[in-house]
């Protein structure tokens, strides 16, 4: 197959290119616009592979998603691109409008008008995989709120509600619904997934366990909102792209599958776990756990996610293989061995948003 994936030199987007061409025979065709979150660094191990096209593009642009179509005639889609960090949506919303919203209608009806002009063979064939994230669900209760029962704690289904929080999961909501009217009204053959937070190499270092663990090794602070109780779901990033390969291929036209790596941390419990590691790895006087700073916790915080991915493991014999005390060990190793990447990307810019989201609160 030939595989379009937008986004494809962002977090996720690269793990699943790198997944692709490392580990299967098909191709890849790159469309990123190379927004402060898109890094061709992190496709550097696959970018020199005959199987392997990228096209610097805006999914808001028609017009050259249509050439791109045109020219690449691609299998199936992956719809990775997007605005995701939930900060920079509560601060500026614009772009997340734009980019979540109006470029995912924009690329829908230009996969759509291309699909329409396939023969019947490649029009059976093709899908248009939405990727997408647990919190357009809202937020769990909280053990604090319901006790620690295992069974009084519920999980995120395919068929939960939604109740978005933030400008961020709010238009990623939009855009679900935006794929699914697709498929309802003219029959357009898309599959979408939802995911909980994901870690591992290549992740932009304003999100918190890069942030942390580079904080940490410069000396600086490591931010905590609030008493840093919020409760994720954290998915190694590499996990997460085989799922959404076997989604792409092996799923059901018309499902949602969510994605988890069934390892709830609080906050401050990963902030800890690095540290400890840190501790082993790059011993220095005192524990970099005495870095630890409380700020004010976001606007909108939700407290819980939690996914049940009982699903795809039933239906597609999907499963992790890391646990968290496996990938966040692999994950600080990475960093420790990939400072040039890292400097690469630290930017005047990217300094300035730090300061603006921790270090005055």
């Amino acid at each position: 197959m030939k595989i379009l994936v937008t986004g494809g030199a962002g977090f996720i987007g690269s793990a699943v290119v790198r997944h692709i061409i490392e580990q299967t025979s098909d191709s890849v065709v790159n469309v990123d616009k190379l927004t402060y979150a898109g890094n061709l660094e992190s496709l550097a191990t696959i970018s020199n592979d005959a199987r392997y096209a990228f096209e610097q593009a805006d999914i808001c642009d028609r017009a050259a998603l249509d050439a791109i179509f045109a020219a690449h005639q691609p299998d199936c889609v992956m719809h990775l691109a997007a605005e995701s960090h939930v900060d920079r949506s509560i601060t500026g919303p614009a772009d997340f409008i734009e980019t979540n919203i109006v470029g995912t209608y924009v690329l829908l009806e230009a996969a759509r008008s291309y699909w329409n002009g396939l023969d019947a063979e490649r029009k059976a064939a093709f899908r248009f995989h939405h990727i997408s994230t647990d919190e357009v669900y809202g937020d769990l209760p909280h053990p604090d709120e319901v006790g620690t029962d295992p069974a009084l704690l519920p999980l995120f289904t395919e068929t939960t509600s939604y109740a978005p929080s933030s400008p961020y999961s709010a238009s990623k909501a939009s855009s679900d619904h935006l794929v699914r009217a697709w498929l309802r009204t003219y029959g357009f053959p898309t599959i979408v997934t939802n995911c909980s937070n994901n870690y591992g190499p290549y992740h932009f270092p304003e999100k918190l366990i890069p942030l942390v663990i580079l904080n940490a090794l410069d000396g600086k602070a490591l931010p905590v909102y609030g008493k840093g109780d919020q409760i994720r779901d954290w998915l190694y990033v590499e996990d997460h792209a085989r799922a959404l390969y076997r989604v792409v291929t092996k799923g059901t036209v018309g499902e949602t599958y969510n994605i988890g790596g069934h390892n709830e941390k609080q906050n401050i419990q990963v902030v800890q776990i690095i540290c400890d590691l840190l501790d082993e790895m790059v011993p220095k006087s005192g524990s970099y756990r005495e870095q630890i700073t409380y700020v004010s916790d976001r606007p909108g915080h939700d407290r819980r996610y939690a996914i049940d991915a009982s699903k795809i493991s039933a239906e597609l014999n999907w499963q992790p293989e890391e646990t968290f005390e496996s990938g966040i060990r692999k994950t600080v190793e990475w960093y420790l061995t990939h400072r040039q990447w890292v400097d690469n990307i630290r930017n005047g810019a990217y300094q300035s948003w730090i300061a603006q989201q921790y270090e005055n609160r």
